[in-house]
């Protein structure tokens, strides 16, 4: 009972000497890694530096406690810091007590939020987000975050809330661009992109082994940092209008509270849904992925209370709203972690650099926090998905569409609207008109095929309708019209034999439009028949008068269904043509 509400009672019972060096050994990769992330994505939420690093320290060990996926790494991440910068933008200025309040606050409405989800079992209200516009929005989300970095790279002031609004205060000012913070800018940037893919084998080329190579090149970041502050010191930079992240506070998290006031939560508590529901299918997507590469599994329910847990303590110790990162998972995963007390390790080892490691920080370039996040978040910037969906499903593509757009003129809390709202219309749409199609029994066998793809045998008299979807309030309407309409074209048809092997349910308004079939039918001479009727949707069937008023039976089988009736007609079966396939006789 212990192990499934606090997974910890789980692995931690077979925790040994080997699983704890893999796990110390993860947690000092990931912690080089995080540093500057945690650094650059609190820049990127508008929130002071250190502030990524306080959310980087308990939210972790809580999730190493709660969660259940063995490698996830909990922490501030690109999306997320975006939607709080929105959120907590909307209520208060950047660089205000009442910013960092917001941002507090955010965090602990998400983490309650999601506790309550997981208490709930309402993991399933993940999916609501469908593949297409969680692509569509993270396409988005990197494009704003990267445009919003730009300006730091150039050295110069721009804001907007927008993608087109960034581009024109770029555009104005882009005149005044600093020579000397693009010159370390690009230079970070381009450094950074050539450690993605060309430092392990330069390493490995100089005689490093190919596991330490790709170890290494993951410190990637960390080299940029120190290269860029001895740049800095060097050369004076500060003094030629380079903006330096400047003095950061040391010493642990403080304990923070978050505000109680009604008016600000009545603000944020939908931006925090939208953050947690995000956040929420960003991190059980990756943790589903790295689980099933080692045979392992997740709970959702309980990743949305070790979320929800991880969130509440990032609020109590002054961060922001934090979930898993792809990035950092995949390096834990890479460096072998065996243990969520890989991260509890990791978050003694930022600890331990915001008590030592701050005032090192100081020179540190702003625009290298800059190039750091355009580097990460470009990476989610899929520009072939959109191609796929269009190739595979229009009704998809516009989703994915709709969703990337209103994102970038609109922001990203009307994205995230819109991609769910246009994915519910879609789907609505797509379920009021479902698949359904004349069968005929394919020769020499039992089956029963589309007469517009397949050559099979039918009878004048009889017309059989496969139908391909559950009959719904959205779809019984459309159901009797069809069927209604297909009999008015065939006048020789004296029997209707529905094939419901697809029809998973029936509700009220199905079977009011299935008896209403039947009465039709039944006026002009018509026998109504079903087969293949599943035992459930039987079940309902039979609490109701339906099956009495049926001028017509109900069959195992379609085959069983077309031979009865087929004796009934007293004429053989005939092979459609290509002319009677296309309705034409």
């Amino acid at each position: 009972m212990l192990a499934r509400y606090l997974p910890i009672f789980e692995w931690g019972r077979t925790y040994d000497r080997k699983v704890l060096s893999n796990d110390l050994m993860a947690a000092v990769i990931v912690t080089i890694m995080l540093i500057p992330q945690s650094l650059a994505y609190a820049l990127l939420a508008g929130l002071p530096p250190v502030v990524g690093l306080y959310a980087s320290i308990l939210p972790l060990v809580l999730y190493a406690i709660f969660g259940t996926s063995r490698t996830l790494a909990v922490g501030p991440v690109a999306v997320i810091s975006l939607m709080t910068a929105s959120a907590a933008g909307a209520v208060a200025d950047q660089g205000t007590a009442q910013y960092l309040e917001a941002a507090v606050t955010l965090a602990m409405l998400s983490g309650v939020m999601l506790v309550i989800l997981g208490l709930l079992r309402a993991g399933f209200l993940a999916n609501l987000l469908s593949h297409p516009v969680i692509s569509g929005f993270i396409t988005a989300s990197g494009i704003l975050i990267a445009t919003s970095q730009l300006k730091h790279i150039l050295g110069v002031s721009a804001g907007g809330d927008n993608w087109p609004e960034m581009l024109g205060a770029l555009a104005g000012v882009i005149t005044q661009t600093n020579v000397w913070t693009f010159g370390i800018g690009i230079s970070a940037t381009l450094f950074l992109f050539w450690v993605r893919k060309g430092a392990k084998p330069a390493l490995q080329a100089i005689g490093l082994p190919e596991r330490a190579a790709e170890m290494t090149a993951k410190a990637g970041p960390v080299a940029a940092v120190a290269l860029t502050i001895l740049a800095v010191l060097a050369f004076d930079l500060d003094q030629r209008g380079v903006n330096l992240v400047g003095a950061i506070p040391q010493g642990l998290p403080p304990f923070a509270v978050p505000s109680t006031d009604i008016a600000l939560i009545e603000k944020l508590w939908v931006p925090a849904l939208l953050i947690s529901i995000i956040g929420f299918v960003e991190s059980v997507s990756v943790a589903q992925t790295l689980a099933a590469k080692r045979r392992q599994r997740i709970a959702p329910d309980q990743e949305l209370v070790g979320l929800g847990a991880a969130n509440i303590a990032s609020a109590f110790s002054g961060g922001y709203p934090v979930t898993g990162g792809f990035a950092r998972s995949a390096v834990n995963f890479d460096a072998g972690a065996q243990t969520p007390a890989a991260g509890a390790f990791t978050a003694v080892g930022i600890a331990l650099a915001t008590l030592f490691l701050t005032p090192l920080l100081f020179s540190l370039p702003i625009a290298t926090l800059a190039a750091t996040i355009i580097v990460a978040v470009l990476s989610l910037v899929d520009l072939k998905t959109p191609i796929r969906l269009w190739r595979y499903s229009k009704a998809d593509f516009a989703a994915h569409i709709a969703t990337t757009a209103v994102t970038l003129i609109a922001g990203v809390e009307l994205g995230v609207i819109a991609g769910v709202a246009v994915g519910l219309l879609l789907y609505l749409w797509r379920a009021s008109r479902p698949h359904a199609a004349i069968v005929g029994r394919v020769p020499e066998t039992e089956h029963f095929r589309n007469v517009e793809r397949h050559e099979v045998f039918t009878l004048p008299h009889v017309l059989s309708i496969r139908i391909d979807e559950a009959l719904t309030y959205l779809n019984a309407r459309w159901l009797e019209e069809y069927v209604l309409e297909q009999v008015a074209d065939r006048p020789p048809v004296r029997h209707v034999i529905l094939m419901c092997s697809a029809v998973n349910e029936v509700d009220a308004s199905g079977l009011e439009s299935l008896e209403a079939i039947n009465h039709r039918l039944g006026d002009g001479g018509i026998g109504l028949h079903l087969s293949e009727v599943k035992g459930p949707v039987m079940d309902r069937i039979k609490r109701t008068h339906f099956l009495e008023e049926l001028n017509g039976k109900v069959f195992l089988s379609q085959d069983r269904a077309f031979a009865e009736v087929a004796k009934d007609t007293g004429e053989p079966p005939e092979p459609v043509d290509h002319y009677m396939a296309r309705g034409l006789i």
